[in-house]
């Protein structure tokens, strides 16, 4: 019998021997532990995971409400009562607007009940209202790409028809008068001014939001070059010209953004109400009624009254030299003693008291007397620091290069020379 027993006894061992070698080479046999676990990234949409939901999308129709759209995916009227109440500090429905998207996230089964309803409030903004068991809403954004770009162009009839015939974005328009509103008077730029821009353009996707910042520019007015740089210093960005000053000045070359200048500072003008020869010791600016007015300079409301020549008007001390006055406004949006700050919105354009016309005149005094605005100079705000010279030196240098490779528009140019 023992020599039967050894026989079975060895075979034991290869058996188990073998069955030891199988688990060290077979990677079946490793352990869960020790196996890599191949897990595939979600589908994100809103940065929700969506894998499991029914995607619903659609359009906000007119005289839609967001009772009557959520009932469409079986949510009642009641959770719809608790979404508005815990949701009203996030986001108020009743801006829901027509036009806008939605996205409806439902559950992939028969009843297809949603479990969040998002709203585009514009190509980069959503909200997403959660219809869980609790209810609740918060504010989200999709990724902000910024692309670098440039343009050139020569002004033919206005800065805002030359910035469409480029399809330039009229925004760039409107930020280009902001850098030069102390240096130049976009009410006056003439035919053959011209341009180079370098600004950032904004993406989501591939959806153009709008232009960023401008980079660097130069604008040609009367053949002299104005040069501008965005520079950051004490953590605030502002533009400055070649020497490293201040764009700012210390008044706003006009009380309104655009608009156009219907009558100049004069000591002799034909009155069109009063119909007799007039001083006019200001200067009319016309636009439709409504436009905001923007104080000039940082000061304090020393008047808003009315009278029946200047109508509703405003009056800014802004130190013991300068004093400036908005006439003819339809509404104040200031009170006497109110400090107001440069493009601080201190009424609208009117016609009120002896005017034929929406428009406001807009008077400057220095020391007392009125003097025609347009021909002050005034000194420059704060210049780049010292210690930040050899940065802004070398940021501009390396802005005029690109400025300089940025062609004028061919037909433009020849119509220039």
């Amino acid at each position: 019998m023992k020599p039967i027993q050894s026989h079975w006894y060895g075979i034991l061992i290869i058996a188990v021997l073998g069955a030891i070698s199988c688990n060290e080479s077979s990677p079946l046999n490793e352990s869960p532990l020790d196996q890599p676990v191949s897990k595939s990234e979600p589908t994100l949409l809103y940065g929700l995971p969506v894998d499991s939901f029914e995607i619903h999308r659609g359009t906000i129709q007119k005289n839609q409400f967001l009772s009557t759209l959520l009932a469409q995916y079986n949510v009642s009227y009641i959770k719809v009562d608790e979404l508005v109440k815990n949701s009203k500090a996030v986001f108020d429905v009743k801006k829901i607007r027509p036009g806008k998207t939605f996205t409806v996230l439902s559950e992939g089964d028969s009843i297809s009940q949603a479990k969040y309803f998002i709203y585009e409030k514009n190509p980069a903004d959503y909200v997403v209202f959660c219809l869980e068991d609790s209810c609740y809403a918060y504010n989200g954004s999709h990724p902000v790409s910024t692309e670098i770009k440039t343009g050139g162009g020569v002004i033919t009839s206005s800065l805002y028809n030359t910035m469409q015939d480029l399809d330039l974005s009229p925004a760039l328009a409107m930020e280009m008068a902001d850098i030069y509103a102390w240096t130049i008077d976009f009410y006056r730029i003439q035919k053959n001014d011209k341009f180079k821009v370098i600004y950032e353009e904004l993406y989501v996707d591939t959806i153009r939001l709008g232009t960023g910042d401008i980079k660097a520019m130069v604008f040609e007015h009367n053949g002299e070059p104005f040069y501008a740089y965005r520079f950051t210093q004490d953590s605030i960005p502002d533009y400055f010209d070649e020497q490293g000053m201040s764009l700012k000045k210390a008044f706003l070359q006009a009380p309104l953004k655009f608009s156009r200048i219907s009558s100049g500072f004069t000591k002799k003008r034909f009155h069109p109400v009063l119909k007799r020869m007039k001083a006019h010791l200001g200067t009319d600016y016309a636009a439709p009624t409504g436009t905001p007015i923007l104080a000039v300079g940082d000061g304090t409301i020393s008047k808003a009254a009315y009278t029946n020549g200047n109508g509703k008007y405003v009056k800014i001390r802004h130190n013991s030299t300068y004093e400036t006055q908005y006439l003819h406004m339809s509404k104040r949006a200031c009170k006497v003693g109110d400090v107001v700050r440069q493009g601080d919105v201190i009424g609208y354009v009117g016609q009120t008291g002896l005017a034929t016309g929406p428009h406001v005149c807009f008077r400057f005094w220095k020391n007392g007397v009125q003097v025609d605005h347009r021909k002050e100079k005034f000194p420059p705000s704060l210049p780049i620091k010292e210690e930040l010279k050899a940065d802004f030196n070398k940021l501009a240098e390396k802005l005029n290069v690109e400025l300089e490779t940025i062609e004028w528009p061919i037909d433009a140019t020849a119509d220039s020379q």
